[in-house]
């Protein structure tokens, strides 16, 4: 059995379309790129999860664009 149909019968066993590239779902009425308000809470989560301690969190989300600015948004949001 050749590589390619056993590809193919996999696909057709499990239900997966092979051949179409945009069965990924996409959101709907939303910009796909604009960070979303609970992405930048859950980036935040994670930057202080993984922190060595204070200055180092701070200093992380700084770089990553997470800290809120003058105008109350953060960079990543803009």
């Amino acid at each position: 059995m050749s590589r390619l149909s056993t590809t193919h019968d996999l696909g057709r066993d499990t239900g997966a379309e092979l051949s179409r590239p945009s069965s990924v779902p996409m959101p709907r009425g939303a910009d796909p790129h604009r960070v979303t308000e609970e992405q930048v809470d859950r980036a935040r989560l994670a930057v202080a999860r993984s922190a060595a301690d204070a200055e180092d969190c701070r200093t992380l989300l700084d770089m990553l664009g997470l800290i809120d600015s003058e105008d109350g948004l953060p960079p990543v949001r803009r």
